[in-house]
């Protein structure tokens, strides 16, 4: 029997943050790939797209139009998930079928009127802008008696479902805390109850020393593929302070989340000289009202590519019957990507 090797042998993987696993097999990886294969859509775009109902001055599909903005714009979504008109009720027939209405507000954040770039093409003083409006958005909707939770998120590229590539998020706000952020939740407060600190801060200072997974750091974040990362090229901004939400953090921190978002999206476009796809969203303490120091602010990201530009993770099979199931290893797609240039490959071309 042959001494365990986390880089060659199967094992499985702890998620503080869930109390789920994941499965590791890096042997895997060297299987040959006869899967489906994506097609690479890296057309050159327009500032300016008269068809795209998210460039400024255009018509949206509701009869609204967009303002001649000029930097960053928010409004209501014309197709909501969720609204504060929604009919109040519920359905309780014992423990087999039970429904409670949704309330909420669903918006749209644009990023720039720029219908060409992405977040890793712009400035970082333009980026900070999109932080700014985040913080916003969060002190607005997180203060409404309605809303309990406040989800900012942005799917980017049309492998993930964006159906339109102008540069955009968008935030769902809502009267209940949605399924992810509630298994956080109660995971940090059970660690904060035993230990009196962030589960997050201590797992923070831990991957600092160990240095294995660490790819970017500013003075106060920092990036880093997960230990227990599911997605292949699945990372995390983390606050080196225990912030709670967006409405803490101050000027110097709001820059410095622009800067590590910008500079870790740099890095997933050059990995595979693509316009990188992925959902990403950051988690932060409910807006209900109470305090929780147990919670601390952080970003997910999760890319669904694999082997190249073209070739994408699936979730099937043992994943979707079992627990979630990777190839290689967190801290090989570590290595890779901390290797890469901070200079986006596009300006290398110029």
């Amino acid at each position: 029997m042959n001494k365990f090797n986390m880089e060659d042998h199967p094992h499985r993987r702890y998620n503080p943050l869930t109390g789920e696993w994941v499965l590791v097999s890096p042997h895997r990886a060297k299987r040959p790939w006869q899967g489906q294969v994506e097609k690479i859509s890296e057309e050159q775009r327009p500032e300016h797209d008269p068809d795209c109902y998210l460039c400024a001055g255009n018509e949206r599909v509701g009869g609204e139009r967009n303002p001649e903005y000029k930097d960053t714009y928010v409004f209501t979504n014309d197709f909501a998930a969720l609204n504060l008109d929604a009919s109040v009720g519920e359905v309780n027939e014992g423990d087999l079928f039970k429904a409670k209405s949704e309330q909420g507000i669903c918006r749209v954040i644009c990023f720039s009127p720029r219908h060409d770039l992405t977040i890793p093409q712009m400035e970082v003083s333009d980026v900070k802008k999109v932080v700014d409006l985040w913080q916003e958005q969060y002190i607005e909707l997180g203060n409404r008696s309605e809303i309990n939770y406040v989800q900012i998120f942005e799917n980017k590229g049309s492998v993930m479902g964006c159906s339109n590539p102008h540069p955009h998020g968008q935030i769902w706000a809502q009267s209940s805390v949605p399924d992810e952020p509630a298994k956080e939740s109660v995971r940090f407060k059970a660690y904060y109850e035993k230990y009196s600190r962030t589960l997050l801060g201590d797992y923070l200072e831990k991957e600092l020393q160990k240095k294995e997974r660490i790819l970017i750091e500013n003075n106060h974040f920092v990036a880093l593929v997960p230990y227990w990362a599911t997605w292949p090229f699945e990372t995390m901004i983390i606050s080196r302070r225990a912030i709670q939400y967006l409405g803490q953090m101050n000027e110097d921190e709001k820059e410095a989340l622009a800067a590590i978002y910008r500079d870790l999206t740099i890095r997933y476009d050059n990995l595979f000289e693509v316009s990188f796809p992925y959902s990403a969203g950051i988690h932060q303490a409910p807006s209900d009202g109470m305090d929780h120091p147990e919670w601390h602010l952080h970003m997910h990201f999760y890319p669904p590519l694999l082997r190249s530009a073209t070739v994408k993770k699936f979730m099937v099979g043992y994943e979707m019957l079992g627990n979630p199931q990777r190839d290689i290893t967190p801290e090989t797609s570590a290595e890779r990507l901390r290797s890469l240039s901070a200079r986006h490959y596009k300006q290398s071309l110029i």
